[in-house]
């Protein structure tokens, strides 16, 4: 054998042996035990995270169901929380505007990586609130979108334990997969809805991704945020709509009060249009974690569903 042929062969060797290596790491390997402590503000953060980091993550959501991100306050506990992550993950866009001093605090004094996930999302596909000059932070609503922010969450935990890359790229395409399903779910069942017939009133502004991404208008007295006020003309204005186009139902949020909608359905119907709560929407909280509305996913397509029923007429009185 000439001296070529053999270093040709032995390149060959160590090609294959590289492969096969590379193979070998690349293999996904679930942990045996949690590596990383993740806090999540909301639970669909908090839940996605789960799918991701699998085994390798636990996954605490600092808001449970019903409670509004928009309104809450670091307790004590939360605090002593947070300090205790190996990883936090929340929504930005300013959705948790009275944690981010907490935040701060937290990245720069102690070092902790704190991901802001919704501001994957790129500019050019983030909506503004031309009233108060903001940027609407509900882009969970849009599936595809939300799926920008599901890469920043396996983007975060390989940055945090690159050793598990491809256990977290194994997870999140699988994840994925079913997001792209919801997705076109959501798309065929609001398709269902007579063009004319597709207005969703709700209390405070969480939709208008949900509205853009499958076709229906959306209409809300209150802002984006909670915190802003309602106003009489606001009120007005939405009954207005109402009587206008004829809509069967209206609907009500978990996190937030039913008064504003209450006030439109008497309101309507001091005008002789009769006008029910279509069911409650989850908008910016989940639904408890032994529902199905307890995942992101079920949580989708409980609100699909409601809305379709509702505007089609078929929900009960």
């Amino acid at each position: 054998m000439t001296l070529k042929r053999m270093l040709i062969l032995l390149v060959l060797l160590l090609m294959s042996v590289t492969g096969w290596v590379n193979a070998r790491q690349a293999t996904p390997v679930p942990c045996a035990t949690a590596e990383i402590n993740v806090v999540a503000t909301i639970g669909m953060i908090a839940d996605v995270a789960q799918n991701i980091g699998g085994t390798c993550a636990e996954v605490t959501a600092l808001m449970g169901a019903g409670v509004d991100p928009h309104l809450y306050t670091a307790t004590e506990r939360d605090v002593e929380t947070l300090f205790n992550a190996d990883l936090i993950l929340y929504g930005g866009l300013n959705l948790e505007a009275r944690l981010i001093d907490v935040f701060e605090q937290i990245e720069s004094g102690m070092g902790t990586p704190v991901v802001a996930v919704s501001e994957n999302v790129p500019e050019e596909e983030r909506l503004q609130e031309i009233a108060l000059n903001a940027t609407d932070p509900h882009v969970w609503m849009d599936v595809a979108l939300w799926r920008t922010a599901a890469e920043a969450i396996r983007d975060a935990f390989t940055a945090y334990a690159p050793q598990h890359e491809a256990f977290f790229a194994a997870n999140a395409d699988a994840y994925f997969a079913e997001l792209d399903a919801l997705d076109a779910y959501a798309e065929e069942q609001i398709a269902l809805i007579p063009e004319d017939q597709r207005v969703l009133v709700t209390a405070h502004d969480a939709f208008q991704y949900f509205g853009r991404a499958y076709g229906i208008d959306v209409y809300a007295p209150q802002g984006i945020t909670t915190e802003s006020e309602v106003g009489i003309q606001d009120i007005r204005e939405t009954i207005e709509l109402i009587i206008d186009r004829d809509i069967p139902a209206i609907f009500i949020e978990t996190s937030v009060s039913p008064d504003v909608i209450e006030a439109i359905i008497e309101g309507a119907a001091a005008q002789g249009h009769t006008v029910i709560i279509g069911g409650a929407l989850y908008s910016d909280a989940m639904g408890d974690a032994d529902t199905e509305a307890g995942t992101y996913i079920g949580m989708i397509r409980h609100n699909v569903d409601t809305i379709v029923t509702g505007l089609l007429g078929e929900a009960a009185e």
